[in-house]
């Protein structure tokens, strides 16, 4: 099963953030061993907290931005190439360091908006959820005309092929 950790910066207090996060918690145990690390200071401690040999993704405003099924392909392409360790990062206010910059494999923008770490953290989880939904072709994911003219011509193509939607593709 692969490893996916979240290296986050500070704390949630509220508990309807932590009661979504808990939701998603459970509900990706069946897909991925998921850990959180919350530190309170940037830079060496994200850095400390990397596993040696994972892949890490650092959500940067600036990142590549990609759909829900761009995402899953991303993910499942990592698995396939031998990934077992997956590492999302997200920042405060400011941002990550540069240090952390540079030791990210993939930088990744869900936006060119600002939003709360905290609510970040409870988007990325439903994005993960929704890719490993994807990846296993279960059901979940409401699949607009666009994406399966995309899937058509990739590798989901053999995995989707008995997806309920493939009757409306000409």
């Amino acid at each position: 099963m692969i490893n996916i950790n979240l290296i986050v910066l500070g704390k949630i207090k509220e508990n309807y953030f932590k009661d979504a996060i808990n939701e998603y918690k459970k509900m990706l145990k069946s897909y991925a061993d998921l850990s959180i690390f919350e530190i309170m200071d940037e830079g060496e401690k994200i850095l400390s907290k990397i596993k040696d040999g994972a892949y890490v993704i650092a959500l940067e405003i600036g990142g590549k931005s990609l759909d829900s099924v761009e995402f899953a392909n991303k993910i499942n392409d990592l698995m396939i190439d031998g990934h077992s360790n997956i590492t999302f990062v997200i920042g405060g206010s400011l941002g990550l360091s540069n240090e952390v910059l540079e030791r990210a494999d993939y930088k990744l923008s869900f936006s060119k908006m600002t939003f709360p770490h905290k609510l970040m953290r409870v988007i990325l989880m439903e994005q993960i959820y929704r890719a490993f939904r994807i990846i296993n072709n279960h059901p979940y994911h409401k699949w607009g005309f666009h994406e399966i003219k995309f899937i058509k011509s990739n590798f989901f193509l053999s995995r989707f092929s008995s997806h309920k939607y493939w009757g409306f593709i000409e």
